[in-house]
């Protein structure tokens, strides 16, 4: 199985030369870590910088740049800083290519739920609503299973949604899964983990064609 860099790194691998990238919360920033160094790709972060790098190494972190995360960061020469009103247009105007954010759950369908758990404190949804209604490409990254060891890919989310149907793909540290109008089809499986495994870990509709191959880092 994959730790929460490996998902990162798989994660990587979907960043093309060009893009303009929205990272979320969690295992999402580190995915700035892995991007190809012959390709270059603006990070975004909500509250307003365009233009991270990777995280900064310990003695050298800024306490005044942050993520959205409120995690230190470092940022590229010309990136930009500016305030959420101009964060936001970029978010709804659908300037950005590619958005990556973490889950609580996945519905077969590509709904999305990862912002509230009914009865526990939440500090707010965050810009996640607005990213997913805006979005054309969002990418999941989480945990197959919670920690309980039920299933984050279900037939119907159980949690209050964030967004519907908006989901396109989902790495977790089982597997890649797309998500089709038939369901989840599995793409790659993780390092030493069977395709029988990753059925027994997913509650919704697990689509299987052919020998699934093991994902490459």
């Amino acid at each position: 199985m994959l730790d929460k860099n490996g998902i990162a790194k798989r994660i990587a691998k979907e960043v093309k030369d060009g893009y303009y990238v929205n990272l979320g919360i969690g295992i999402p920033t580190l995915v700035a870590n892995f991007v190809r160094e012959d390709i270059e790709v603006e990070f975004q972060s909500e509250n307003g910088v365009l233009g991270m790098g990777p995280f900064p190494f310990e003695g050298e972190e800024d306490a005044d740049i942050i993520n959205a995360g409120k995690q230190t960061i470092t940022t590229l020469p010309g990136a930009s800083f500016f305030d959420s009103a101009m964060s936001f247009s970029m978010i709804r105007g659908q300037h950005v290519d590619l958005t990556i954010l973490g889950a609580m759950e996945v519905a077969e369908n590509g709904d999305i739920a990862n912002w509230k758990i009914p009865g526990k404190m939440v500090k707010g949804m965050g810009g996640a609503m607005d990213l997913v209604a805006s979005a054309e490409n969002i990418i999941v990254a989480m945990m197959h299973t919670n920690r309980a060891g039920a299933s984050k890919l279900l037939k119907r989310c159980s949690l209050p949604l964030t967004g519907v149907g908006c989901v396109k793909k989902i790495v977790t540290n089982m597997a890649v899964v797309e998500i089709t109008p038939e369901g989840f089809k599995l793409l790659e499986r993780a390092p030493g983990v069977s395709v029988e495994d990753i059925e027994n870990a997913t509650e919704g509709h697990l689509i299987i064609e052919g020998d699934i191959p093991e994902m490459e880092l």
